[in-house]
């Protein structure tokens, strides 16, 4: 009878595994949480990228959108997931970088809860001053508020955002004075900036390039590591302000202790996903370029973002209080 029930247990045994050698992962749907509203930058993308990767997993991908507490709901729900990888997370630097850095009471460590999977998109800033600037050029703005130290502003979304640190990172670079002025949203600023009220202003490329292109301000740069393919003809702000990156970034992620194996599988797919010319087409017509990578190199961006901004924030004594 042992021995009848060892050989039972064995073939039950072998029998699952075939199954699940057949079957694979992922042999269900995936949820992908977006944690902020639809409509919005970060679920426009992951609408744009679902339905190719869908197809490189061969499998259902439906956008949960989970949003509140500037992104921290849903972030914190796909924390708590099970990791089993049927549960993602795609989210960006505010709620992986900035939100834990202004907030002591994130409810989640963005490096130890969560695993990251890839670094999937990104947008850079635009650096926009009225037409009535007498600035052509980073350099020559720069110069500028040399000559007029106190007497210049920059404009942005709020405190704590990517304008707002933007424009302190800018400064300090560059060893000048700018006076904040924050908005309900730089939409809101947007006039003040035509009417030359604010002297500059670090906006996304997805809301600024429009008034550039209709020659309602001037562009003087882009805050990209290199020349963005979205706007090949303006040249990097690093160039005249060495070490001045600031991007908005999107990644896919995962709940701590995602097995390799299924880390592996969706990387391969989401960067196959990501090569997709129509994928790259949709992306870039938002402002937003296809950029892709491996995991480890997902892991490294998100430590250099959050020491480039860590010291921004230290350094100008930002709170959200």
């Amino acid at each position: 009878m042992k021995t009848s029930g060892k050989l039972f247990l064995a073939v039950s045994l072998f029998c699952m595994q075939a199954v699940s050698a057949q079957t694979g992962y992922p042999n269900r749907p995936i949820k992908l949480i977006v944690p902020f509203p639809a409509g919005g930058g970060t679920d426009i993308v992951g609408r744009i990228i679902v339905q190719k990767f869908s197809a490189e997993l061969d499998q259902i991908i439906v956008i949960d959108n989970k949003s509140g507490a500037a992104g921290m709901i849903g972030a914190e729900l796909a924390a708590k997931a099970a990791p089993d990888g049927y549960t993602l997370l795609l989210s960006t630097n505010s709620t992986h970088v900035l939100g834990p850095l202004l907030n002591p009471a994130t409810p989640f460590n963005p490096t130890k809860d969560f695993t990251p999977i890839s670094y999937a998109a990104q947008s850079p800033s635009m650096m926009i001053v009225p037409l009535s600037s007498p600035a052509k050029t980073v350099k020559e703005f720069i110069q500028y508020a040399q000559q007029n130290p106190g007497k210049l502003n920059f404009g942005s979304a709020g405190t704590g955002g990517i304008p707002h640190l933007s424009g302190e990172r800018f400064q300090a670079l560059a060893g000048i004075k700018l006076t904040h002025v924050p908005y309900k949203g730089t939409a809101l600023a947007m006039p003040d900036l035509m009417a030359g009220r604010l002297d500059v202003m670090f906006d996304s490329f997805s809301s600024s390039y429009p008034h550039v292109r209709d020659g309602k301000v001037r562009a003087l740069g882009i805050s990209a590591v290199e020349r963005s393919v979205l706007v090949p003809d303006v040249p990097i702000i690093a160039q005249d302000l060495p070490g001045f990156i600031s991007l908005t970034w999107f990644g896919v992620f995962g709940p701590a202790g995602l097995a390799p194996e299924v880390i592996t599988k969706l990387n391969q797919a989401l960067n196959r996903a990501l090569k997709d010319p129509g994928v790259v087409q949709q992306l870039a017509g938002v402002g937003i370029e296809a950029v892709g990578g491996s995991a480890a190199d997902f892991t490294q961006k998100i430590a250099e973002d959050t020491a480039r901004w860590s010291k921004v924030i230290q350094d100008a004594k930002i709170t959200l209080q």
